[in-house]
């Protein structure tokens, strides 16, 4: 018997729901109110963190690297304080469409079996959680981005970028909300329904990529990957004063990613990322470039990283009366 879109959309955010750990859900008496629009201090205010997951969630990827590569941290502990960072804010702000959690766990042992061994971290993304928007396709995970008709069809292949991704060391532990065919500038679709923003949940956390922008604005994630192809890493991340780069197309690898329009080609889609800092945008796109991925994604162009120096800054001088025209 066929099933109509609702009772495939509430068993989607049932299943959602239920990954997430009996210990990482919010209890009733400490779960905001509706009418509490600024939910970004919950973290620290409510006491549903340990000192340990609030500094872990709380630094910036410099000092993540430094802490997990020298053993300090463990990159278990570290991934394991982001995914209830996470799962506390999809519960706040709808901001999620799959998780990663055991998955995860598991990668970052395995990481840090690997560093206790060799005392080498695998790459230069060792240990870091990354989140990603829900069109990344993931090896058995939906990506249905919005459409009821694509749930339970795992992929059964990794986007390009996943694959350079794990290949770095990055750890991935969580997928996030778009709207429909990620046409529009805020994230509502019938699959998941409506993400808003942790800064005021009466508006919107902007679009396509509205789940990684609400995610990152609320400390969910140190790093996230989005795309746009008419502001849709720009949208949000001004919704959500966060920072972005929307790279021009053939920078970053796009092969194998879920497309709501497949075959569109006179306007591409790109990638970029989504952080908190600006030197945390640049890291993670010196490393992906840094990967040659014009290797793994024939249209990135073979361009190296190059550092470029702008030099002072420009003085500019305004003439208010030039003798004949003011």
């Amino acid at each position: 018997m066929t099933r109509n879109w609702q009772d495939i959309a509430k068993a989607k955010q049932e299943a959602l729901s239920e990954s997430i750990p009996a210990e990482w859900r919010v209890p009733a008496d400490i779960m905001p109110p509706e009418s509490q629009l600024d939910v970004t201090g919950f973290p620290e205010e409510s006491g549903f963190f340990t000192k340990d997951e609030l500094k872990y969630t709380s630094a910036k990827i410099p000092e993540l690297l430094q802490q997990i590569h020298s053993g300090t941290w463990k990159a278990a502990d570290v991934i394991r304080a982001f995914s209830k960072r996470a799962a506390v804010c999809h519960q706040l702000t709808n901001c999620l469409s799959e998780t990663l959690f055991p998955e995860a766990l598991e990668r970052a042992r395995a990481l840090d079996d690997h560093l206790e061994k060799t005392g080498k971290p695998i790459g230069p993304l060792h240990g870091i959680p990354i989140s990603l928007k829900d069109n990344f396709n993931i090896i058995g995970k939906d990506s249905t981005i919005g459409f009821v008709a694509w749930v339970d069809q795992p992929a059964t292949y990794n986007t390009v970028l996943v694959d350079l991704l794990l290949k770095a060391g990055a750890v991935l532990y969580v997928k996030t909300n778009v709207p429909t065919a990620m046409m529009i500038a805020e994230s509502v679709n019938n699959t998941f329904g409506r993400t808003v923003s942790p800064l005021n949940r009466k508006l919107t956390s902007g679009g396509s990529s509205g789940g990684e922008s609400a995610l990152i604005s609320f400390g969910g994630s140190v790093l996230g990957v989005g795309t746009d192809i008419g502001g849709s890493l720009r949208i949000p991340a001004a919704c959500t004063g966060i920072f972005t780069l929307r790279p021009s197309f053939g920078r970053f690898p796009t092969a194998n990613a879920k497309s709501g329009l497949a075959g569109q080609e006179a306007v591409n889609s790109v990638n970029g990322p989504m952080a908190r800092t600006l030197d945390d945008i640049e890291f993670f796109s010196k490393n992906v470039v840094g990967a040659e991925p014009w290797k793994l994604d024939p249209k990135c162009l073979p361009i190296p990283w190059r550092p470029v120096d702008v030099g002072p800054k420009l003085r500019l001088g305004v003439v208010w009366n030039d003798g004949m025209v003011v």
